[in-house]
């Protein structure tokens, strides 16, 4: 590998790079800087974040600038506040030794009076999000006709939050003769639109592969059914006693939801989502990058944009909708040389998913198995004795104290002294995992001979062992009911948490769910009054009661129907 000394850069900017350990070069640095420094071109690089890109484009950019001028020279724009604010700090501590060098940092949820400014006051690197730049542009309060150079960071991620328009706003109104520089981990086809509509030949340099995940990387999946998959992610955090992860979810309400339950467990984990205030969002973030929580449980939209070092994990609680979501919440551990773990909790249906996120990363998945409550008591005892091990002991304060404790522990043997010891550490967490089940789903395998019907040509169904009951709900989507939901409050109405679960249908106005057959009664009974989104609903064996029992289509009188066509409708 190459190092900065070998390049023609500034001493200014070698200062600066010294006082930030910056020695080697990362690939991407060594690929990108000599032609940014040295050739008038556009670029696309496609890398992974984490990679070193900042550097890679903000050396020569702060080499290039003439900071006698006080006019916008170069225009970095990404996706986020977060991503905004770090890009502008870092570029401020590489260049912290160039003279008269201004930067600065404009992005939503700050002042705009103040950002309008400090760019009056004149700065040659402006930092921004699309968003503040373009209604900045509309005030007339930034002038970029003297831009050179104009970087768009995570391009991918930009128009994946929907920054197309101020996009094409804000390159319309910079120079034709720029020079455009667009890094992206991911190469959709709205990013090439991108790179064809406003950049000219660009060169395409690429570290690692086209769409590829980090290479420090390993990818894991489990199987499990949706009633456990809470259980099997609490599993995964107490077989690794040091892991530092984000745990990413679908909605934001799956997100308060899974926090609630960490935190009421007993760890330490915090929610990130768009219902966050700014000043909310920066204490979550100061309390996940400090390590006061480990677990941050977020939405890919809330999570754009954030750079945390050192992640062990990255957890898809639910898998994103897209395969190159994956890639991007993958990239965010296994970075600087170091190995990471993207773990994803999937259903048997969701296989397939798998399967297409392996095509695009190149990357096989292995199949992982949720471990027993054995095996993680064992892994968490044994990692507590190695600690105890390398704990340093203070002598001269504690040999004071060793008589009086030794007196007190005389009629303990060694083995019964651990035995508490392990019991005052670890009672609460032994007993959470007394006779646990094992989480594991496997897929069912068809019966060797086949039935009558299967001869036939006809498709069969494997015989269950269990007799389940339907159970038919006059509520569905439209009151806002999904099969989670629906197994939650079924199963917190009726106490009987363990009761097996067979399938399960969500249509607009019913719902159906079947139950263990041996139970069916005591559910009924337990579910009359069971409340859905503030509202009774009835649990009926047939189908046309649960119908008729749905608000709009109970009975009405002759009156409230003559009332009804009036639009005054009225319930009998």
């Amino acid at each position: 590998m190459k190092t900065f000394a070998e390049f023609e850069i500034n001493t200014d900017i070698m200062k600066g790079l010294d006082g930030l350990g910056f020695s080697v070069m990362t690939p991407v640095q060594e690929k990108i800087i000599p032609i940014v420094l040295n050739r008038q071109t556009d670029l696309v690089g496609l890398a992974q974040t984490g990679t070193g890109k900042t550097a890679a484009f903000g050396i020569p950019l702060i080499q290039l600038t003439d900071t006698r001028l006080k006019r916008t020279q170069a225009l970095v724009l990404c996706p986020t506040r977060e991503l905004c604010v770090q890009v502008a700090g870092d570029l401020n501590l590489m260049g912290r030794y160039v003279q008269k060098l201004k930067i600065v940092p404009v992005y939503g949820g700050a002042s705009i009076v103040s950002q309008t400014e400090e760019l009056r006051k004149g700065a040659q690197v402006v930092v921004a999000t699309p968003g503040r730049l373009h209604d900045l542009i509309r005030r007339g309060a930034v002038d970029l006709s003297g831009v050179s150079w104009v970087v768009l960071d995570e391009a991918d991620e930009m128009l994946q939050m929907g920054f197309q328009d101020e996009l094409n706003a804000i390159l319309a109104v910079t120079p034709d003769s720029k020079n455009t520089l667009l890094f992206s981990a991911t190469m959709p086809r709205e990013v090439a639109a991108i790179a064809a509509n406003y950049m000219k030949d660009p060169l395409e340099i690429i570290v690692g592969r086209r769409n590829a995940g980090a290479e420090n990387v390993d990818h894991i999946y489990y199987v499990v059914s949706a009633r456990h998959r809470y259980q099997a992610l609490r599993r995964i955090a107490d077989m690794n006693p040091e892991l530092y992860a984000i745990i990413f979810c679908r909605t934001r309400l799956e997100t308060r939801e899974i926090v609630d339950k960490l935190i009421e467990d007993g760890y330490s984990a915090d929610a990130l989502h768009g219902d966050l205030s700014q000043s909310q969002r920066d204490h979550v973030m100061h309390k996940f990058r400090s390590r006061n929580i480990r677990m941050l449980v977020a939405t890919d939209v809330a999570a754009r944009g954030l750079d945390v070092n050192d992640l062990t994990h990255v957890i898809n609680y639910s898998l994103p909708e897209e395969s190159s979501g994956y890639t991007h919440r993958s990239g965010r551990t296994g970075r600087a040389g170091k190995k990471g773990i993207s773990i994803a909790l999937i259903e048997t249906r969701e296989k397939h998913k798998i399967r297409a996120i392996e095509r695009c990363l190149k990357k096989n998945f292995e199949e992982g198995r949720i471990p027993s409550g054995h095996e993680i008591c064992k892994r968490r005892l044994l990692s507590h004795m190695e600690a105890v091990k390398k704990t340093e002991i203070d002598a001269e304060h504690i040999d004071p104290f060793l008589p009086a404790i030794s007196k007190t522990l005389e009629s303990l043997d060694r083995e019964e002294l651990i035995k508490r010891f392990v019991s005052m550490e670890f009672n609460r967490f032994l007993a959470s995992y007394r006779n646990a089940p094992d989480l594991n789903t496997f897929e069912k395998t068809p019966p060797k001979k086949k039935t009558r019907e299967a001869a036939a040509g006809k498709p069969y169904r494997l015989a269950s062992r269990k007799k389940f009951t339907p159970l038919f709900i006059n509520a569905g989507k439209k009151d806002g009911i999904s099969p989670k939901r629906l197994m939650r409050d079924l199963s917190d109405a009726a106490g009987m948490p363990d009761v097996r679960i067979g399938r399960i249908e969500v249509n607009n106005t019913t719902s159906l769910l079947e139950a263990d057959s041996r139970f069916a009664p005591k559910i009924l009974q337990a579910l009359k009054s069971l409340t859905i989104n503030g509202r009774y609903v009835a649990v009926e064996i047939d189908r046309k009661t649960a119908i008729r029992n749905r608000p709009e289509n109970r009975r009405y009188d002759s009156s409230t129907a003559k009332d009804r066509r009036k639009g005054q409708s009225r319930p009998a």
